[in-house]
């Protein structure tokens, strides 16, 4: 008996190496607001994508471009921003690398109170140079200062010939947004959604322009939010990397085959919303979500035309080659 219960402790001994489960991989995601933009996130965290391939996620909140800086500090992995700050850190020697693109159209909507638009003469159907005019004068809401809700806010009002300084604007959170339009301290809101759609859907509001149908033009086929990283994270830890495309792949594939699950999921983080708004929010979302979420070179030059449109580049400080700022390795 002795020797065949030394073979079966032995046996035991060396076994469970091979069946223990991988370790996780800890990372930090740095996001600038708290939107549907998150959608693939809720998705991930709901279906157990994170720690099915790998990792452990801690979400952490830094308003507009703070949350791209904390990547270049060191201080988050990741960082979900626009290809616009991408174009814009690199044209001032800050290197990052776009390894996904979860939202190729530019999911921001621009929406004024019903009768101060009316008032200005607004028409919906009218030309996006003449729809633009209307925001001459007006005090908007946007997601963070030189974010990009507020250079969306910007490019648009310039294809109207609306100056900078003829807009009023205040960065507002979400719900503090919305407060301030009850309150008839904004007239309007320049975000993602779901908050600028909400006085829409109570009939409050119009819809000036809209990024996920196609205004301006350059506004489609962008680099919206862009999963960035420092070149060396994908370098040293390329695990993380490979593993973060491959969520994010997996998610936005759920986004288009199974829609009534991904609205339940938001009604699940967005409690608070009315299900008519998150339907119609969903709505923005699905059709800024490309199938694969890969970046390509035309999305980047399109989110720096935006830049300069919206006064946030100079034309002659647009990047001239973009080789080395994304690769499609991770989402192949």
């Amino acid at each position: 008996m002795r020797p065949a219960l030394s073979a079966a402790v032995m046996l035991l001994a060396t076994a469970p190496l091979a069946a223990q489960p991988a370790a996780l991989e800890d990372i930090t995601i740095a996001m600038p607001n708290f939107t549907f933009t998150s959608t693939p996130n809720f998705i991930a965290e709901e279906l157990g994508l994170w720690a099915k391939h790998g990792l452990r996620v801690k979400i952490i909140q830094i308003a507009g471009v703070g949350a791209t800086n904390a990547v270049i500090a060191g201080s988050a992995d990741f960082v979900q921003a626009g290809g616009s700050t991408l174009t814009r850190a690199a044209s001032r020697g800050q290197r990052l690398l776009a390894i996904a693109n979860t939202a190729e159209r530019n999911v921001v909507a621009i929406t004024m109170r019903k009768e101060i638009a009316e008032a200005a003469g607004f028409d919906a159907k009218a030309p996006l140079e003449k729809r633009a005019q209307v925001l001459r004068g007006k005090t908007f809401g946007v997601g963070a200062i030189n974010a990009n809700p507020h250079a969306y806010l910007l490019a648009v009002a310039s294809r109207g010939g609306v100056k900078p300084d003829e807009i009023r604007v205040t960065a507002l959170e979400g719900n503090a947004m919305m407060a301030a339009f009850q309150a008839k301290q904004i007239d309007g809101m320049s975000n993602s959604p779901p908050w600028p759609l909400k006085p829409v859907v109570d009939g409050l509001s119009v819809v000036i322009a809209s990024g996920p149908d196609g205004d301006p033009p350059n506004a489609v086929n962008f680099a919206y939010n862009v999963i960035l990283a420092k070149p060396e994270t994908c370098e040293k830890r390329k695990a993380i990397c490979a593993a973060m495309g491959r969520v994010m792949k997996e998610a936005v594939a759920y986004v288009h085959t199974h829609p009534q699950d991904v609205i339940a999921i938001l009604a699940k983080k967005f409690s608070n919303l009315e299900p008519k708004l998150i339907a119609a929010a969903f709505e923005e979302i699905r059709k800024s979500t490309p199938k694969v979420p890969v970046v390509t070179k035309e999305a980047l030059n399109n989110a720096d035309d935006f830049n300069v449109e919206a006064g946030m580049m100079k034309a002659a400080d647009k990047l001239k080659s973009y080789d080395g700022l994304y690769t499609d390795e991770f989402v192949k």
